[in-house]
């Protein structure tokens, strides 16, 4: 089969297309032809060897992923597809389902034109979360299909960890991101009021999708509008812990996609909760959002399309 593999850290050009042997699915597995995959945060920040992170959540990372190299070397974290074999175990799955989902935790592995995948999530999940394998949505594509779980499952994950309530006011910081435009729908669909903070360049895209309010970080700063809100949540780590607390309401929640230590410290004592860490997922949080699919209440957002073959230009572009 091809398969794009990362022998080693560096820039987009490190990546390598290589034929390997097609997996053969164990007794518990299915074997998954995939159609579409995609290129996430996670994935440049993989390849790149971590670069940009602090040194020790890097030394962390690594740990995790490989110090010299990447210990799995096919990167990918998200994928649809059709499952072309199962395993004599299987009882959820048959040859020429539609599905999507995500890979095993930090195992990664998209990137391929086929994956094995246990059915069901493993009973000892990694840190990162476990695999995640659902019927795709009937109305969706399934490129739209491949863009759905990390953004969707962890938008999905911290506003629910905030306690979202209808009625409340969420700010959510990179609106026009994988996991912000899944946030907006959601806070929406949650009831909430929703602005959301994004460039020029995405604010029409943004109101689009739901938003009540676009602020345009280029022109102003949300933390001196003069608003206060339930919910902060932050989709990219861009935000600091002084400019949120002063926007906060008095118990208010401040959600954290890429967790910042020093605004947990500086928030104890603080009638302010700060939610950060890695999101994790379930089966029946995806079959959730693809219900709200169905309903025509959520859509996934594609930046671009590429082929398999342009992967190189794809990082490039999404670095």
């Amino acid at each position: 089969m091809k398969a794009i593999v990362c022998p080693k850290y560096g820039p987009p050009d490190v990546l390598q297309f290589k034929e390997l042997d097609k997996p053969t699915p164990k007794e518990n597995e299915i074997l998954i032809k995939i159609f579409a995959t995609t290129v996430t945060a996670g994935d440049i920040t993989t390849r790149s060897g971590m670069k940009g992170t602090p040194p020790l959540m890097r030394f962390f990372a690594k740990l995790m992923v490989g110090f010299g190299k990447p210990k799995k070397s096919i990167l990918g974290m998200e994928f649809s597809g059709e499952i072309e074999e199962v395993g004599n175990d299987v009882t959820l799955f048959k040859k020429g389902d539609q599905v999507f989902g995500t890979p095993t935790g930090l195992d990664a592995g998209t990137y391929a034109e086929y994956m094995c995948s246990p059915e069901k999530p493993l009973s000892k999940k990694s840190a990162f979360g476990s695999n995640v394998v659902v019927i795709k949505p009937t109305n969706m594509s399934y490129e739209e299909a491949a863009a759905v779980p990390i953004g969707g499952l962890t938008a999905l994950y911290f506003l629910r960890k905030g306690k979202i309530e209808s009625g409340q006011k969420v700010l959510i910081y990179g609106a026009s991101g994988s996991v912000g435009t899944f946030a907006v729908q959601l806070a929406k669909y949650f009831g909430a009021e929703v602005t959301g903070v994004c460039s020029t360049t995405n604010i029409e895209m943004v109101k689009s999708i739901g938003a009540d309010k676009v602020i345009d970080y280029t022109q102003e700063d949300f933390s001196k509008s003069g608003e206060s809100y339930d919910i902060v949540f932050d989709t990219v780590g861009k935000s600091s812990y002084k400019d949120v607390k002063k926007s906060l309401k008095k118990k208010g929640v401040y959600l954290q996609a890429v967790m910042s230590l020093g605004a947990i410290i500086r928030s104890l004592g603080s009638s302010i909760k700060v939610v950060g860490g890695a999101a994790t997922e379930e089966p029946e949080d995806l079959i959730f959002l693809k219900e709200l699919i169905e309903a025509g209440k959520l859509k996934a957002i594609i930046n671009k399309k590429l082929s398999f073959e342009e992967i190189v230009e794809a990082h490039r572009y999404d670095e």
